[in-house]
């Protein structure tokens, strides 16, 4: 399976700043931690997404690889349906051992200002609040040893160097979002 991608640079736009309970119970600001790191990264995630399932792993490892180099991913639950209510985060996450925030978007504002529509999609922040890249984690949802692009690390590691991004925006694949019961 290949994403098309756009190598043309997509127009200058800005993350909306989000104020998201995390299942650590604390209120999570976007502006924050833009203050804090060089680069931080969005995923919208669904924990009963079998896509988002296949990528956590991976996210794991790139949270663990680039944490002291700038980087924090930042994972937001973005399904409102019964099956991916809070208590079912706290669930995931603990199974996973995630080792980034996750984040509740119980109303869905934060989801429809990034303009979102597949889990898992990822966004890369530089410290301006710019979204960098848009798009998918890689190019091999169910195949991570077959990865060919890892395309939101490789974004993530010319952000932190200070080189241009050489891919902007990829095609998502993934669950589509849901909205209700």
């Amino acid at each position: 399976m290949t994403i098309q991608t756009n190598i043309q640079p997509p127009k200058v736009r800005y993350a909306p700043d989000f104020e998201l309970r995390g299942i650590d119970t604390q209120v999570h600001h976007l502006a924050r931690y833009l203050e804090k790191f060089q680069a931080v990264g969005v995923v919208f995630m669904s924990h009963s997404c079998d896509y988002v399932q296949s990528y956590i792993e991976r996210l794991k490892i790139i949270q663990i690889e680039l944490q002291d180099q700038g980087f924090t991913l930042i994972g937001i639950n973005a399904n409102q349906n019964l099956e991916d209510r809070f208590e079912q985060m706290k669930n995931f996450a603990n199974y996973y051992q995630l080792n980034f925030p996750y984040l509740w978007d119980s109303t869905r504002d934060v989801t429809e200002s990034f303009g979102a529509k597949t889990t898992p999609m990822s966004f890369l922040i530089d410290t301006e609040g710019c979204i960098r890249y848009q798009g998918a984690i890689d190019d091999r949802p169910a195949e991570p040893a077959a990865v060919k692009q890892p395309y939101l690390r490789k974004a993530i590691l010319e952000l932190l160097q200070g080189q241009p991004i050489s891919i902007a925006t990829t095609e998502t694949i993934g669950c589509t979002l849901q909205w209700g019961n």
